[in-house]
């Protein structure tokens, strides 16, 4: 049997998606979840073959729930998201259902599984490409000791690289993702965060000030009371940015 899950905050689209699985009994249902937490447990519990995926749900959206899941199972997403999202899907091979899903274009999608499920590597091509949504800037879902958090960008003080992942500093504390400072560069607001260092990616509306430390070597201070390096491409950025 082809284990799957259904995730989808509304009841009408999974008995939808229940009722065209019925042609196809070598397709097992091991869960229904109707928000991201859910399908997150579910996954964790159940290791499906592949899920169906809804993008706009409550709490956490079908990106961020997958950007938390450790190895992502084959997603088909159902949706009514936006053009760009669907050509995300597109340019890496993961399959999409647009609300209201047609039966035919359903059973399109179940004869392609078998390919589908050995297509696994590309699900981090997929987020990478997805994040660069304008719908994706607004926030980070970071997990830590279990525990899921939603940081709104605007209470990010600064990002820094450590080692292979990324730490974003707010005023609750330091996080963690499984990201790169490139990635992060490239999809937030390019007025409210600026690349300072290598190793600093800082919201501006977090400047105090910024010295002179020594002959061409500047340091910005945060209003955290954290000071920074700042290059000397990242001062003319800052200068640039500031209107100084």
């Amino acid at each position: 049997m082809i284990r799957t899950i259904l995730i989808d905050d509304e009841p009408l689209a999974r008995d939808v998606v229940k009722h065209y699985l019925k042609n196809f009994p070598d397709i097992e249902i091991v869960a229904e979840c109707s928000d991201g937490f859910e399908g997150l447990k579910a996954i964790a519990q159940h290791h499906p073959d592949f899920i169906f995926l809804d993008i706009q749900m409550p709490k956490i959206n079908g990106f961020e729930m997958l950007e938390l899941v450790d190895q992502p199972p084959v997603v088909i997403f159902t949706t009514a998201f936006d053009e760009y999202a669907i050509k995300a899907f597109e340019v890496n091979a993961a399959d999409y259902l647009l609300k209201p899903i047609d039966q035919d274009r359903f059973d399109q999608a179940m004869h392609k599984l078998p390919a589908r499920l050995k297509q696994t590597e590309l699900i981090p091509e997929l987020l990478e490409t997805a994040a660069m949504s304008p719908a994706q800037h607004n926030r980070i879902v970071v997990k830590t000791n279990g525990v899921i958090k939603i940081l709104p960008v605007a209470d990010i003080h600064y990002f820094e690289a450590d080692d292979d992942q990324v730490k974003i500093s707010t005023t609750e504390g330091n996080f963690y993702k499984n990201k790169t400072m490139s990635f992060f560069e490239q999809t937030l607001d390019s007025d409210q965060f600026i690349r300072i260092h290598r190793s600093y990616l800082i919201n501006l509306a977090q400047v105090s000030k910024i010295e002179l430390k020594e002959k061409d070597n500047y340091v910005v201070l945060l209003k955290s009371g954290i000071w920074l390096p700042v290059s000397k491409t990242g001062y003319l950025k800052l200068k640039t940015s500031l209107g100084l």
